[in-house]
């Protein structure tokens, strides 16, 4: 395979040249691309959405848990995203891959791996670490969060992220959208709607309980 376009979207530079030079040595002829933010990423996905991949970090500027991965699959579900973490735990990776993730990579795993999982996504397969996996506890609950998610717009999921800020009014948050109030009001009731809850601080709740890294402590 050659000539593909993937972009590596993580904060520290050093770790993205490093996983650049792994990618480039299974792959001699593609294009490889960097973003230090999710904001980074969605100005130029905004220009140029022309990729076969995108290596996502769960933990940067810009992200919470698993807000990014869920942002990325309903703008851009054309897209396989493969997470590329620290955070290894059974429960992360099942959660990612139930996000629509194509494939979760630690990053504690040989170079080989890396080049695995990439060549495995870019041919259309699922691949998660053998090792690290057990076997998994339906979790109904948050199975069926997860698919309501799945139903909201991209618009609609960047204002659900938005409502974790504690105390964030819509007019904050059309602000810094740049639409109308009325606009971000239409969509907190869509959200409300399509999510069966009654108010904001339960959407945030349920918003919280999904895209949470720390399992535990989102279901206290």
């Amino acid at each position: 395979m050659t000539g593909q376009r993937i972009i590596i979207v993580d904060d520290h530079p050093l770790f993205r040249d490093a996983l650049s030079l792994a990618i480039s040595a299974a792959l001699p002829g593609a294009e490889i691309l960097g973003a230090g933010s999710l904001d980074e990423l969605s100005e130029r996905l905004d220009t140029d959405n022309n990729l076969d991949l995108v290596l996502l970090d769960l933990t940067m500027p810009g992200v919470k848990g698993l807000s990014g991965l869920l942002y990325l699959r309903a703008e851009h579900p054309q897209i396989p995203v493969v997470i590329v973490s620290a955070t290894e735990d059974a429960t992360t990776i099942h959660r990612c891959m139930d996000c629509g993730a194509s494939g979760f990579v630690p990053k504690s795993v040989p170079e080989h791996e890396i080049k695995e999982a990439v060549l495995a996504v870019l041919a259309g397969e699922l691949w998660v670490p053998q090792g690290l996996v057990s076997d998994r506890v339906d979790d109904k609950e948050t199975s069926d969060i997860i698919a309501r998610i799945s139903t909201l717009t991209p618009q609609q999921i960047r204002v659900l992220m938005m409502l974790d800020d504690e105390g964030i009014s819509n007019k904050l948050i059309a602000y810094r959208f740049g639409v109308k109030e009325a606009t971000i009001k239409a969509h907190v009731s869509e959200i409300l709607k399509k999510l069966d809850v009654d108010n904001r601080t339960q959407a945030s709740n349920a918003f919280k309980k999904v895209s949470a890294l720390d399992w535990q402590k989102a279901k206290a």
